[in-house]
């Protein structure tokens, strides 16, 4: 069982408890309902988190990523709602609200959803430049990050950010892919990311947490088999770039020392780091890179998420240079955790223009 899996488990208990004082302070609000049924509606929105799992760990099926998708809309709006709910509630303490403004902060969840919905599956390209000293030659870099291919994004958002690549083509020379290619919500067989044999230019990985979740082997095979080049602890050179991927795992997988990553620096080139999370920049920039590719925050996401993530990470989404002129870029992802919900934050593929200061 993965980790992911074990982590659902363990908090569904919970989830159901959360879930009939939340129904039941939403009905409340609009007339209320018996309890014995507030308690059959929790379970079920339990359930709907936990059969999907052994089914999607074997073998990915349209109805059950259909429950995981509908587990992960409504776990979004649970949120939402409750922090409504909170409102209404304070609010009435002082003066009683009108039912008719009652329903209406309630619609707000149902329309806020939908945009959260759009804003998740909307893939934009955005654009960032970099000015460096030791540049040969101008180069542009496709920087990506969190697919999430899974059970609530499938072969979809894998076949999205194919046809992307497609068109950047004939402007960047290379893609990067800072981790978490897989999700581990359902099983990765070994065609699964073949939409990117079709891509024009290289394509660079480096697994992060979520790749072991299916099995780190059936991700690296899908990514051989698609083309893609799998850099673990292991560097490449491309033109002007030395490209240095360290993988990262909550599990222990061994790392490689700080000298051993050192030693792959190459003084001639851009040394470009690729490694999942957004940490221990200074350092690496010490060691010697030029620039730090990671992804893992999802800039938070959603909102009121992006406000805790941005206590949580120093270094949350966006370009950073520090005083040696060297760079961290963290993209707020492809795709999603959980729930396929944005708001305050970009489904992104972002150009980084490499450019001679």
């Amino acid at each position: 069982m993965s980790f992911r899996s074990r982590r659902v488990l363990i908090s569904t208990p919970f989830y159901v408890i959360f879930q009939f004082f939340l129904l039941k302070y939403i009905f409340l609000l609009i007339g209320g309902m018996d309890n014995a049924y507030l308690a059959v509606m929790a379970i079920a929105v339990g359930l709907l988190r936990v059969i999907p799992l052994p089914f999607e760990s074997k073998k990915s099926r349209p109805v059950t990523r259909f429950l995981q998708n509908i587990d992960g809309i409504w776990m979004w709006a649970s949120l939402i709602f409750l922090i409504d709910i909170v409102v209404i509630y304070v609010v009435e303490i002082f003066v009683d609200l009108p039912k008719g403004l009652i329903y209406l902060l309630l619609a707000i969840v149902p329309i806020l959803g939908v945009y959260n919905y759009y804003k998740a599956h909307k893939l934009v390209v955005n654009e960032r430049e970099l000015k460096l000293d030791n540049l040969a030659s101008d180069i542009n870099i496709v920087h990506l990050s969190d697919v999430h291919f899974g059970a609530v994004r499938h072969k979809e958002i894998i076949m999205q950010v194919a046809d992307k690549l497609k068109e950047l083509e004939n402007t960047c020379e290379i893609a990067i892919i800072s981790g978490d290619l897989a999700d581990g919500s359902s099983v990765v067989e070994s065609h699964d990311f073949d939409a990117f044999k079709d891509v024009g230019i290289p394509i660079v990985f480096t697994p992060g947490n979520h790749d072991f979740y299916p099995g780190i082997e059936s991700v690296v095979e899908a990514c051989k088999n698609a083309g893609i080049i799998v850099l673990d602890n292991d560097k490449l050179e491309f033109g002007n770039l030395n490209i240095y991927g360290l993988t990262y795992s909550f599990e222990d997988i061994g790392m490689p020392t700080d000298e051993e990553i050192q030693n792959s620096i190459n003084p001639n080139l851009i040394n470009i780091l690729n490694y999942h999370v957004p940490y221990r920049w200074e350092e690496f920039s010490s060691l010697g890179f030029d620039i730090q590719l990671s992804g893992h925050t999802h800039g938070g996401q959603f909102y009121p998420a992006i406000n805790f993530t941005g206590l949580m990470f120093k270094y949350n989404k966006g370009l950073f240079r520090d005083d040696l002129g060297n760079y961290l870029h963290v993209t707020t992802g492809v795709g999603c955790m959980d729930t396929p919900m944005r708001w305050g934050t970009d489904s992104e593929l972002v150009v980084l223009k490499l450019r001679k200061n």
